[in-house]
């Protein structure tokens, strides 16, 4: 729309007028708004035509926005036939939720990455439409890469590549594996601000349904129980449970020894080498924690109280010198009053190993307590069960195998052979419950005080639900792909799939569960309207209000037409 004028002998008045072909295929013009004469518009809009010019211009602006709203929204008439039947092979679904997954894709830099890979390497395919489309399906509808083919042929917009270019592009993934995630680290940054000041550490395996050791796939204590080869993988977190990094190992090595390798490429490749080390027991070693006291790094390590020095150990055990962690008042565990269910309590020494001299903290809480008395006593009923039946089941190596509390006697009468007597071993249960309560964790942060180091310690659950998404929600195995570069690649998948996720979780906010942030998602599907455009098919929801607002575009109107979602697309990937 634009500012025209008319001049009569009396007067020079002001309008806003909209251009348009007729139906001759002429170009004409209708009035849209008469403004006013000249002497009237420079009472307020004056005091000379030029300002009077300049604000008519703005008022034309403004129809305009004006008509384009009214444009989008007007109504839509689409005609249907009763007797038509459906053309052959026509695809009326579509999937949408990667729309929401694309701006943390893209934010992260994902696109240019992949091009600085490509100058490295020679391929002909789109390296970058490859590894988003693995990574969308991840999330949304994880399966194998072919699978991952096929649901992606589903999308809004459709796969640039063939299937067996995915199979190509892993061995590119694998060989710029650390490249990726030091650039992911970078990139990061600028969605979200990271507490990469604490870095939690802890390891996981995923099965292969094979039969024989292959490769790095080798025979080790499975999580899941199953006697299948496996591969082991180590992840470092921030501290708020966003993924930082991850390695590939085989599923026989000792994971102790998985720390050292990542954390030098954390050290090298991402340039961070000031941070917190936190982690549990099993990865707690001494040389890991020598590891982590170099430099500016430091280390906050759960500590087994059983397996500490005997007089250490005794003190640990004693219910004297403790303190309540809310107002540090001292208090003797023998006299607790009723009311201390949810208070914490803490006692704290010197800690002196053969190279380190540490901090030991021991806290006691009477809830927990009260959890493991409840779950020892179960166990001894069935071990209760073990002994009546007079039988044993094999003993495992699993610290709350109610077996542990039967012993084992062999009885001879007169020389004769001898029988085995099974009993209940009351000292063992006694001697475990001495431990009801009490937590340990060991530092070299001397001067720190206590709450802010249990506070960091209590964070590791973030990275137990990382692994638990990434086995549950993204299926991550069993594994699919045989080769070494490929099994790193399928992981690399599962890495970014977990990172963008992790981000989004995080611009949501502490509302929505992780399950209805994937069930939103994987239902935002959409249907092809003859062509014409498309129709939600999805319930809006206080989750999909907030998607849309983060997102900032709109995908819950009774009708989007082609053109606007092809601007939804670009929108997404950050190209206005």
């Amino acid at each position: 729309m634009r500012v025209t004028t008319s001049r009569s002998k009396n007067a020079e008045s002001f309008y806003i007028s909209k251009g348009f072909i007729n139906e001759k295929g002429k170009s004409t013009s209708v009035i849209v708004r008469k403004l006013g004469t000249l002497q009237e518009l420079l009472k307020e809009h004056g005091p000379t035509r030029d300002d009077v010019m300049e604000w008519a211009r703005e008022q034309a602006r403004i129809e305009t926005e004006k008509y384009k709203k009214e444009k989008e929204a007007k109504l839509v008439l689409i005609p249907f036939h009763a007797d038509r039947p459906l053309d052959y092979n026509c695809q009326k679904l579509y999937k949408g939720g990667y729309l929401f997954l694309q701006p943390i894709y893209y934010g992260l830099g994902l696109n240019r990455v992949c091009r600085k890979i490509h100058s490295r390497h020679h391929y002909q395919y789109d390296l970058n439409a490859i590894l988003s489309d693995l990574v969308y399906t991840r999330i949304l509808e994880p399966g194998s890469k072919l699978a991952s083919y096929k649901t992606a042929l589903e999308f809004l917009e459709k796969p640039s590549y063939q299937e067996h270019d995915i199979y190509r592009a892993l061995d590119v993934l694998a060989a710029e594996c650390d490249f990726i995630q030091s650039e992911m680290y970078k990139n990061s940054s600028f969605l979200i601000n990271r507490n990469d000041r604490v870095l939690y550490y802890d390891c996981t395996n995923y099965y292969f349904e094979i039969e024989q050791e292959d490769g790095i796939k080798k025979y080790g204590k499975s999580k899941e129980h199953r006697p299948n080869p496996i591969v082991q993988m180590g992840l470092f977190t921030d501290g708020d449970g966003i993924p930082l990094a991850f390695s590939i190992f085989p599923g026989n090595q000792n994971e102790q020894l998985s720390l050292k390798p990542l954390e030098e490429i954390i050290l090298r490749e991402f340039g961070h080498s000031r941070f917190i080390y936190c982690c549990d027991a099993g990865l707690g070693s001494e040389k890991n924690r020598e590891l982590n006291h170099m430099g500016e790094r430091s280390f906050i390590v759960t500590q087994s109280i059983k397996k500490l020095p005997e007089e250490e150990r005794e003190w640990a055990l004693n219910g004297s010198g403790f303190r309540r962690l809310s107002d540090d008042k001292p208090v003797s565990l023998s006299d607790l009053a009723d009311g201390e269910e949810n208070s914490l309590f803490y006692k704290d020494c010197p800690y002196t190993t053969k190279k380190l001299y540490q901090r030991l903290i021991i806290t006691y809480s009477p809830k927990y307590a009260v959890y493991q008395r409840e779950l020892r006593r179960r166990q001894v009923e069935r071990a209760e069960k073990m002994v009546a039946s007079g039988k044993r089941k094999t003993e495992r190596r699993n610290p709350n195998d109610p077996a542990r509390f039967v012993g084992k006697l062999a009885i001879t009468e007169n020389g004769e052979k001898a029988g085995i007597r099974y009993y209940l071993d009351e000292e063992k249960i006694a001697e475990e419950a001495r431990y009801d309560g009490l937590y340990a964790v060991c530092t070299d942060l001397l001067d720190d005080d206590v709450a802010p180091i249990l506070k960091v310690s209590e964070g590791r659950w973030q990275i137990e639900e990382c692994f638990r998404i990434m086995k549950d929600d993204f299926e991550s195995r069993p594994a699919f792909v045989r080769l070494e570069d490929r099994i790193k690649a399928h992981f690399l998948t599962c890495f970014l799939a977990l990172l963008i996720y992790r981000i989004l979780e995080k611009k949501l906010g502490d509302g929505y569960t992780c399950e209805e942030i994937l069930g939103t998602l994987r239902e935002m599907n959409f249907a092809d309207i003859e062509s014409q455009g498309y129709m939600p098919l999805y319930r809006r929801s206080r989750l999909t209000d907030a998607l849309h607002e983060l997102c900032g575009f709109r995908t819950d109107y009774q009708f989007i037409t082609r053109q606007k979602m092809r601007e939804i697309q670009k929108k997404s990937k950050g190209r206005e």
